[in-house]
């Protein structure tokens, strides 16, 4: 974060100081006391169940020196009436004010959006410094804290950009006008919010339009409703993907025994071999969205194709790890949609070991759509494993749609008892669920 007094951020938000106007801040802004640099800013909400104020001490101890939040604090505080606003008004604030700003990516798609970020920043980051987007801070807070971390060195700024409502993306492109929109896909992340995949074609399209002038839009030609998004800008458009009119083609994919991808990226003028550390087929397709991207932000096929095979991505996303029994652990934990769900058991059965067990729980937001769903993915996933542990009431349709390869447990305590009672060395077990379902606890339990 570029530096800024209480006084010049009490201007920017239209807020009133309350303490010591003089104190700069320095460092970037959080919303949780523990994670305060010295220097940095705590944002303070009041919500429902929790009060941020409550942590100012905490906030101060970590090395907060200043507050923004709904009242004064033992801290200097920029007091105003609504904190999310004057977040997000800060941010726009300090991006607009870095001199020859950085070149903005927004990332957007139903699902791949993390993991797609992930590739860009490692991209980017061997081309300049980047700051991006951690973890799946998508959201209308999640999207200005990590605006707020930029600087006058930062030559990238990666922003993945989440929506659970048609307009949400339209907000934060008019926080700051991305240089570069990338959409990966429109699944059916959060139907149940939309009502329908073309809600969610015109929300993911908000990217697009929120383009700054000149700002080229990065399409997936593999998908129709985002290939249909070139009409929505007059700026240049590059697509990615197996097709074979895409601009950044994915070609020769094969999958070593742990169902890691090797294949080629091609572009019009060169082509490059690429290795992925990571496990599954779908990663392909989000190493060569991240190379077009690159492209479009300068960086050559060369150097993206060479840092693509040292990345890693964000906690609880297709981690691969061996358990003390034996067997080996895919967590992909974080979060699930049918889309995401059938690309992580096609990950399962690519990986050459022993028995597959797939560890399923609730997929949440799928609205009148929900239990067909859970039931096709049932269905989906005996057909690629030996074993599949449904997990949670919630996702008893999974378990109908496995037949006689379904077990059904109760809850994570029970999960993790079965898992112990019958892993065997070389067993690879896949654990998979929405967010609410914190089946990560199943994963942290296998040790």
């Amino acid at each position: 974060m570029i530096p800024l007094s209480l006084g010049e951020i009490a201007a920017v938000v239209g807020g009133t100081v309350e303490g010591d106007g003089a104190v700069t801040v320095t460092a970037p802004a959080v919303l949780d006391g523990r994670q305060v640099e010295p220097g940095g800013l705590f944002v303070a909400f009041a919500g429902e169940h929790v009060d941020g104020h409550d942590y100012v001490g905490q906030a101060g101890r970590a090395g907060a020196v200043a507050v923004l939040g709904s009242r004064p604090t033992p801290l200097p505080t920029v007091a105003v009436d609504d904190a999310r606003a004057a977040l997000q008004a800060l941010a726009a604030h300090v991006v607009a004010r870095l001199r020859d700003g950085p070149t903005v990516v927004g990332v957007t798609g139903s699902q791949g959006k993390t993991g797609t970020k992930d590739l860009l920043a490692a991209v980017l980051s061997s081309a300049g410094p980047t700051i991006a987007t951690i973890g799946s801070l998508n959201n209308e807070l999640g999207v200005p804290l990590t605006m707020l971390r930029a600087d006058a060195a930062t030559r990238f700024l990666v922003l993945e950009m989440g929506a659970r409502h048609v307009g949400d993306i339209a907000a934060l492109t008019g926080l700051v006008a991305p240089d570069i929109a990338v959409v990966l896909n429109v699944g059916q992340a959060h139907l149940g919010e939309f009502g329908s995949r073309a809600a969610i074609a015109r929300t993911k399209g908000e990217l697009v339009r929120g383009l700054a002038p000149g700002g080229t839009a990065v399409l997936n030609a593999d998908d129709p409703r985002v290939a249909a998004m070139r009409s929505l800008t007059d700026g240049p458009v590059l697509t990615f993907g197996r097709a074979r009119h895409a601009d950044v083609r994915v070609l020769d994919l094969t999958l070593d025994r742990l169902g890691r991808p090797s294949f080629t990226l091609r572009t019009a003028d060169a082509s490059s071999p690429v290795a992925l550390p990571l496990v599954g087929a779908h990663q392909a397709l989000n190493a060569s969205a991240a190379a077009a991207a690159a492209l479009a932000a300068g960086v050559p096929l060369d150097l993206a194709a060479a840092a693509l095979a040292t990345v890693s991505l964000s906690r609880w996303r297709m981690e691969l790890r061996d358990l003390a029994c034996g067997a080996t652990l895919l967590n992909d934990s974080y979060n699930a949609n049918p889309d995401s769900t059938r690309a992580a058991l096609n990950a399962l059965a690519a990986i050459e070991r022993g028995r597959r067990i797939a560890v399923l729980g609730e997929m949440l937001e799928l609205g009148a759509a929900s239990e067909a769903e859970h039931r096709a993915v049932g269905e989906y996933a005996a057909a690629r494993a030996d074993v599949v542990a449904v997990v949670g009431e919630g996702a008893r349709s999974i378990a109908e749609g496995a037949g006689e390869r379904a077990v059904s447990l109760a809850d994570n305590d029970a999960a993790v008892d079965w898992l112990r009672g019958h892993l065997a060395a070389g067993d690879v077990v896949l654990v998979k669920a929405s967010r609410g379902a914190c089946l990560d606890e199943v994963a942290a339990a296998l040790g």
